[in-house]
């Protein structure tokens, strides 16, 4: 029975960025409710604000790599044409 192989680093990384950005997600979502909910001073709001700046920043940074992976990967299997993410049939 072959050993089995570790994955690549890359690997690793992806699925750490994937975890971190779920994670981000989430802090997003709860730090919207705190907000919506009308309960913080405006001290606190405007930290829950500069936290969800901050997420959603990263976020989108992630977000950009996965796009620029998934052209790359287009590229390298010889396919023609890359659809953007945000083309609407309308």
């Amino acid at each position: 029975m072959p050993a089995k192989k570790e994955p690549k680093e890359s690997s690793k990384r992806s699925n750490k960025n994937i975890s971190n950005f779920e994670q981000s997600i989430q802090q997003l979502e709860m730090i919207v409710q705190k907000m919506e909910s009308g309960d913080l001073d405006l001290e606190q709001s405007l930290k829950q604000f500069e936290q969800g700046i901050k997420l959603a920043k990263s976020c989108h940074n992630t977000l950009a790599q996965a796009e620029l992976k998934i052209e790359q990967l287009i590229e390298e299997n010889g396919l023609q044409q890359v659809i953007p993410f945000e083309q609407s049939d309308a």
